[in-house]
């Protein structure tokens, strides 16, 4: 069927974070208004939808009733003061439990907030709930979140409930973790915002961690311009994360609206647009196609080792799962689900030797992407592609079978085309634009060079403005 958008409600909830700061920061919202706005819609549609884990509506009345009083005296503290976020629950809040939607982490309630917890407060906003993730987020689907655009099929994960979350108006904003797409491939297929920005640009201290190597914190939203008022608010150094990097402050807001005449848009010839579902390629193509026809330039371009991305993805990932969580899979193993409990028991069967060679795979891997960005052709502002090869899965289903008959496991599927930008440490950036006939939503990936974000911010805003000017509500 043909997706036809529902008209826009005037209900608090259905603002996005620009809007909503915009009329807060004009006193036509208050913030006890919206936060009261989005528990009312948590308590209509959650119990169905599935997103959150634990909903703070105590606490997060509070704190909005504090930021109203700071506003009215005249402290207002930027965008992001008096607006509800809901964080995945591999994110510590202090006094909130972690539970990483495990019954390994049942009892557990962290005593300090983890260092995006942290900068959120500084920034006055409001806490409205930890969101389910995939159990460790190790998995793409998140199984306990129903799809915001269609209850029959997946969220994605493993930040599914901070997605819907987004998707169905229950969190103006939220934050996710991205391992091998797991930012990025809810926000695909419940047509939201995803950012995962360069590897070590926002501190992971605090954070439950799956792979060390490989691990990002970054938003979920409505449009391009939320994600670059959370990631303006995130992104800094931190001395407690061994992975962050020293990196002058940027204001992300700077290049919205600047035209994307002359910016190179490279457009994969290869892997990317393999075993894709035909109304992905074409809405994604069709996508590359309006950034051309608003001065960007789209140059064809072969993506080099992309034969090793799975396997070095998997070399990294399945080792360093396991030694994060050697202790509880020898002690307490019964406590995983059982998708899970076999992916760490796998990864105590990797050799050191091919963990090694993961990882000098990965070196050349690295080397190979910014000789692509920085090439003799002429250098590349960002790379246009699917953000995952098929639209949501059945909550059933078990693989995707593609034109030539082959099959693919639907986890193998959607982190196929997310893992580059986990291995190479990327940012990238996926973005609506549109859906199949089923109603389900396509997503495109803009993936840029080491901290390219604001690139990859101005040319996804240029679409969304002229393609996507109201964001739609899923009905769930």
């Amino acid at each position: 069927m043909t997706h036809t958008p529902s008209p826009v409600a005037p209900l608090p909830h259905h603002l996005p974070l620009t809007e909503a700061a915009r009329l807060i920061a004009d006193r036509a919202l208050s913030p006890v208004e919206l936060t009261t706005s989005v528990l009312d819609r948590i308590a209509a549609v959650d119990p169905k939808a599935g997103a959150y884990v634990t909903v703070t509506g105590e606490a997060a009345l509070h704190s909005a009733a504090e930021a109203e009083r700071e506003i009215a005296a005249g402290h207002h503290r930027g965008p992001l003061h008096g607006i509800p976020v809901a964080l995945k629950d591999l994110i510590d809040v202090a006094g909130v439990p972690t539970t990483a939607s495990s019954r390994v982490r049942a009892d557990h309630t962290p005593d300090a907030d983890a260092a995006v917890t942290e900068r959120l407060r500084a920034a006055g906003a409001v806490l409205i709930g930890k969101t389910h993730t995939h159990e460790f987020a190790y998995g793409l689907t998140t199984p306990q979140t129903r799809n915001a655009w269609s209850p029959e099929h997946v969220a994605g994960g493993s930040s599914g409930g901070s997605a819907a979350a987004v998707a169905a108006g229950t969190a103006t904003f939220a934050l996710g973790t991205d391992t091998g797409g797991s930012i990025r491939v809810p926000a695909a297929l419940n047509h939201v915002v995803g950012l995962k920005p360069t590897y070590g640009l926002v501190s992971r201290y605090g954070v439950t961690s799956l792979s060390w190597s490989l691990d990002h914190v970054g938003p979920l939203t409505r449009t391009v311009g939320d994600a670059a008022l959370v990631l303006q608010a995130l992104a800094g150094h931190d001395p407690r994360d061994p992975a962050s990097l020293d990196h002058p402050r940027e204001d992300y807001t700077r290049a919205l609206g600047a035209p994307i005449t002359g910016l190179r848009i490279g457009v994969p010839v290869n892997y990317y647009f393999d075993h894709v579902q035909p109304q992905v390629a074409a809405g994604v193509r069709a996508a590359v196609d309006a950034l051309t026809a608003l001065g960007a330039v789209a140059v064809p371009v072969h993506v080099p080792m992309t034969e090793y991305v799975q396997a070095v993805q998997w070399g990294h990932m399945v080792p360093e799962a396991t030694a994060y969580h050697q202790d509880s899979l020898r002690t307490v193993p019964d406590l995983y689900s059982d998708d899970v409990r076999t992916l760490l028991e796998a990864g105590e069967f990797v050799p050191a030797t091919d963990y090694i060679r993961a990882q000098r795979t990965r070196t050349l891997m690295h080397q190979a992407w910014l000789d692509l960005f920085q090439g003799t052709g002429g250098h590349l502002d960002a790379i246009a592609a699917p953000t995952v090869p098929a639209t949501a899965a059945r909550s059933d289903q078990q693989t995707f079978t593609w034109s030539d008959g082959t099959t693919e496991a639907v986890s193998d599927a959607y982190v196929r085309l997310s893992a580059p930008a986990n291995l190479t440490g990327f940012p990238a950036l996926s973005l609506p634009v549109g859906f199949d006939d089923q109603g389900l939503p396509i997503g495109m990936q803009l993936i840029g060079r080491p901290l390219g974000e604001s690139t990859l911010l101005q040319l996804g805003h240029a679409y969304e403005t002229a393609h996507r000017p109201v964001p739609e509500i899923a009905p769930s």
